[in-house]
């Protein structure tokens, strides 16, 4: 796909994207509710944070579409956890200064420097294949937990900027795979072995879509 098609793909999904990344954080909510926050109607049976969380969602996504093809490093990551976490999230947008525990694992990320994630970042993206870097961006913010929370939120939202950068489609995890994306996840917390969990989402969490070229532009 072209950069154009890509956005458009992702434009056309984003209810149904974000939908999915409000249940992968525990929200209880359906796609018809989530259309209608995103339209900017309360719904009775949710609190202000879950709406917080879908709307900010909204908003981050806005931020990955005017910002596309700005070069990924420390202070765009933490620009877009500010968006994620506004009224949310302790100290949004800044790295976070103390231990955090992750439910379901035993292991716990040492505390991030900013230095050493610059450098971390800037390895990832020394890479010739583009999925490899949307996933291993993804896998390494989530991992070390860079914030004291949001990082999956923004884990994919920044694998979702470099997917659509390059036509690669877009990332998301349905409710059907959530469970094995989750176990594979701790998993990979605990072995630091990336690959199961990446070939994982290669085949049910990355979504593309064919265009036809007109005969015009193959006559080009």
């Amino acid at each position: 796909m072209t950069l154009e098609e890509n956005i458009f793909l992702a434009k056309r999904n984003l209810v149904d994207i974000i939908w999915k990344s409000a249940n992968l954080e525990g929200i209880n909510v359906t796609f018809p509710e989530t259309q209608m926050i995103i339209d900017g109607y309360s719904i009775a049976n949710k609190t202000i944070d879950e709406l917080n969380v879908i709307l900010n969602l909204k908003k981050a996504w806005q931020f990955l579409f005017d910002n596309i093809n700005e070069k990924i490093t420390l202070s765009l990551i933490q620009d877009f956890h500010r968006i994620v976490g506004r009224d949310l999230i302790y100290k949004s947008g800044f790295l976070r200064t103390a231990d955090v525990r992750i439910s379901g694992t035993n292991y716990k990320p040492k505390l991030p420097i900013d230095y050493e994630v610059s450098s971390s970042i800037e390895e990832i993206l020394n890479d010739d294949n583009q999925k490899d870097i949307a996933l291993n961006l993804m896998l390494y913010i989530m991992r070390n937990q860079l914030f004291f929370d949001g990082n999956k939120r923004v884990a994919m939202l920044l694998a979702n900027k470099v997917l659509i950068q390059n036509g690669l489609g877009i990332l998301s995890v349905c409710q059907e795979y959530m469970n094995d994306f989750f176990t594979k996840l701790i998993n990979f917390y605990e072995n630091n072995d990336s690959n199961e969990i990446k070939k994982f989402c290669n085949i049910y969490c990355i979504e593309t879509m064919t265009f036809k070229q007109s005969k015009k532009s193959i006559m080009k």
